[in-house]
């Protein structure tokens, strides 16, 4: 027998899982280190553990709900391993199709033993039986009768998310943001237009089979399916492009900096918060010699990989440096022509994309990071030079940490409101906040949810 064919692929699956569970990170942390890892997989083989390990994880509210129906033991109170496997096998009962109810359930049930769970493998066995049976009738929350669980359940989002967006948006605009959670969103990339013209690499990734389509807002952007895996991606070595979403491309766009970086001086540009690189490497690449860029990150960890960027893309106008944005550099103070501030949140915009970050984020630490990024914000304004700009952005759609915080900045210190509508597409202007905000709502636009804000430092 082959080594392919003595893969288990379900262990595999369950392995990651578990993982993750137990050293609670990321599961694309956990599943990209095994991708790495795994490269004499098959392509079917690593499609099969990527679709179980990633739907898992985004119906786990749904899935939890179901074994909950049918087990005495809550799923919290499970063995982790257990856990999974349970989630597993109903996953694949619910939505594999090309998965026998008997299978999943069997398959579930060996994996028990084999992972020296033999005396709970008959609970298994007696729960995932019983979800088969009645899967074509599961009682759901009733829309009429309880509307939030409902939306919860429905939408596998945990129930107080739902309650904060019903809070922030009402049911209907609510409902566009779940059901985009849900959504199966392509890869995009930045061209690094520095190595390959827009043209020639989608000629490129064409001919090996991928599906490429042009960006929706950026000239830049590429949005590409059939990936099997990103650093595969032919040109990926070469740093003819970077991944990155396109609401956060659209931060140079808004930045508008083409006038002032024709003045004949360099400009200063300082990112606060920098890693993995995209808006740095962004910036660098757009304005080539007529910028420096000083890229700043927390740790070593994240600043080695936005020097790993740099170099990979080809960029020799980038500084990096480790500095804590939460201490002020006297050194660098009224240095800045452009800060950008794109800073931590609560990742609410790019579910669809970071499928398990609604189980990382708990409801007390929603004005932790308002707190944070005000701190952080402060700090950013000192940096800026009379008449410069500071560009506030999130990846997140909590009104708290965007636009109450952009109205915070405005009364806190000598800054201006710049008006953005010219800098963004005609398609967009419907997502503006007053004349210097944009607030993209995932489902409302083809892109992740994000926000930005634009200021102008008060020249006298």
């Amino acid at each position: 027998m082959s080594k392919q064919e003595q893969i288990n692929t379900r262990l595999l699956a369950l392995e990651i899982l578990v993982e993750a569970e137990k050293k609670n990170i990321f599961v694309k942390e956990a599943l990209q280190r095994f991708l790495f890892q795994k490269q004499f997989l098959s392509k079917q083989n690593r499609a099969f553990i990527t679709r179980l390990v990633e739907g898992v994880t985004e119906y786990r509210v749904r899935l939890d709900y179901v074994v909950n129906l049918y087990s005495k033991t809550p799923i919290s109170r499970c063995k982790p391993l257990i856990r999974c496997l349970l989630r597993m096998g109903v996953y694949q009962m619910l939505y594999m199709d090309s998965v026998p109810d008997g299978a999943a359930c069997d398959e579930c049930v060996k994996l028990a033993k084999k992972k020296g769970f033999q005396n709970l493998s008959g609970f298994v066995n007696g729960v995932l039986r019983k979800v088969s049976v009645n899967k074509e009738c599961l009682p759901f929350p009733s829309e009429e009768e309880d509307l939030l669980s409902f939306l919860s359940v429905n939408y596998s989002m945990p129930f107080w998310i739902v309650e904060k967006m019903m809070e922030w948006y009402g049911r209907e605009r609510t409902e566009t943001i779940l059901k985009a959670c849900l959504e199966t969103t392509d890869l995009t990339v930045r061209v690094n237009t520095d190595k390959i013209s827009r043209e020639e690499l989608t000629a490129k990734l064409e001919e090996k089979g991928i599906c490429v389509c042009q960006g929706n807002y950026v000239p830049e952007a590429l949005h590409l399916d059939k990936i099997d895996y990103v650093k595969r991606i032919p040109g990926f070595k070469q740093g003819e492009f970077f991944v990155q979403d396109e609401s956060s491309m659209l931060l140079y766009q808004i930045a508008g900096l083409e006038k002032m970086a024709d003045s004949g001086e360099v400009l200063h540009i300082l990112d606060l918060c920098a890693a993995p690189g995209g808006k740095t490497t962004q910036f660098a690449q757009q304005l080539g010699d007529r910028a420096v860029v000083e890229a700043r990150d927390i740790s070593e960890q994240k600043t080695e990989l936005i020097e790993e960027n740099r170099k990979r893309l080809g960029l020799s106008n980038i500084q990096v440096r480790v500095w804590d944005a939460l201490e002020v550099d006297e050194e660098k103070k009224y240095w800045a022509d452009v800060v950008i501030a794109d800073l931590p949140c609560s990742g609410l915009g790019c579910i669809s994309r970071k499928n398990d970050i609604k189980y990382h984020i708990e409801e007390h630490q929603l004005e932790e990071l308002v707190n944070l990024q005000r701190r952080i914000l402060t700090n950013g304004a000192e940096y800026v030079k009379p008449g410069g700009l500071l560009i506030y952005s999130t990846c997140t759609i909590n009104p708290k940490e965007n636009m109450e915080n952009a109205k915070w900045f405005l009364k806190k210190f000598p800054f201006e409101a710049e008006d953005i509508r010219e800098t963004i597409p005609d398609e967009l202007r419907k997502s503006m906040v007053g004349e210097n905000m944009l607030q993209l709502l995932q489902g409302e636009v083809k892109c992740d949810g994000f926000f930005v804000a634009k200021f102008r430092r008060i020249s006298d």
